[in-house]
């Protein structure tokens, strides 16, 4: 069973968490290390609880076993209560975390979470977290289970895609088009995680009236000009990138753009290309200049 789902939290700690959708993973998605070891620690956390039950709690503490340098176990009630946590989120330990939500969002959590039943299996979701090493919030991914009437979850901080993964996903980009182009751009649009890596999202122009036809981060893009889009130096970008799109090679532009995950204005290099009547583009962001 897939869940797409749309719901935000605010904490105790003021952090406010939104989730962008859910599904089981598929291992030619091309997620990588850090996906395995959340993985991985998960399955041990379910086993673990599945041989002690309640006695298991403890161990997901912050002086559990189950905390590593970079990840560490959660785990809710099915009635929304934090019963075991070994990061930040130890504050709410004890505490209705629905009680923190509007009644809509209230709603989605507890169908979509909380309503998950043991036969789904492992679930992924895509939130927003404080991330008290780097101090600001930043996009977290997190693995998730229904073991009994437990929910245990383990989540990890996204990181910053890389050049060659942005050709990469380009290139998977490319081959759905030409194989679906109409199943494609609609997977892009509904944020399918398969088009959304990281920081790292896939978007689809129509050279014809040089708009937006799919935008794997922000919906609010489709049937916007590209043509008239600048970056945060108010320099050209969907100009200079339509008139280099004129081949099917795969073409490069930089500029400055703001990060979604840090939201910083970063650099970043666009690499695209075109497909008969689109230019299918995928960028990926630099360091930030000091």
């Amino acid at each position: 069973m897939r869940h797409n789902i749309v719901w935000g939290m605010i904490s105790v700690v003021g952090v406010v968490v939104t989730l962008l959708g859910a599904g089981k993973l598929a291992a030619q998605d091309g997620y990588e290390s850090e996906e395995i070891e959340a993985l991985t620690l998960l399955e041990q956390a379910v086993a673990h609880y599945r041989e002690r039950g309640e006695e298991a709690l403890p161990a997901f503490s912050r002086q559990g076993a189950f905390v590593t340098d970079k990840l560490y176990v959660f785990v809710l009630g099915l009635d929304g209560r934090m019963l075991a946590s070994g990061g930040p989120s130890h504050q709410l330990v004890g505490r209705n975390v629905t009680e923190q939500l509007p009644p809509d969002l209230r709603e989605a959590f507890e169908s979509k979470v909380l309503g998950l039943e043991e036969a789904d299996g492992v679930q992924q979701a895509e939130y927003r977290w404080r991330n008290w090493s780097e101090a600001r919030d930043e996009r977290k991914r997190v693995f998730f289970q229904r073991v009994g009437d437990r929910v245990l979850a383990v989540g990890f901080f996204i990181r910053r895609g890389s050049a060659d993964e942005a050709i990469a996903l380009l290139e998977r980009a490319v081959e759905a088009l030409e194989r679906d182009p109409e199943g494609a751009l609609a997977a892009i649009n509904r944020h399918d995680l398969a088009y959304l890596q990281d920081d790292l999202y896939v978007y689809v122009v129509d050279r014809d009236t040089s708009r937006f036809v799919a935008h794997g981060y922000n919906k609010r893009m489709i049937g916007a000009d590209f043509s008239s889009l600048v970056d945060a130096k108010g320099q050209p970008v969907g100009r200079p990138m339509m008139a280099a799109a004129n081949d099917d090679a795969v073409a490069r532009h930089a500029y400055l753009w703001i990060n979604p995950v840090t939201r910083k204005v970063e650099p970043k290099e666009t690499i695209f290309k075109r497909l008969g009547n689109y230019v299918v583009a995928v960028g990926y962001y630099l360091p930030a200049m000091e």
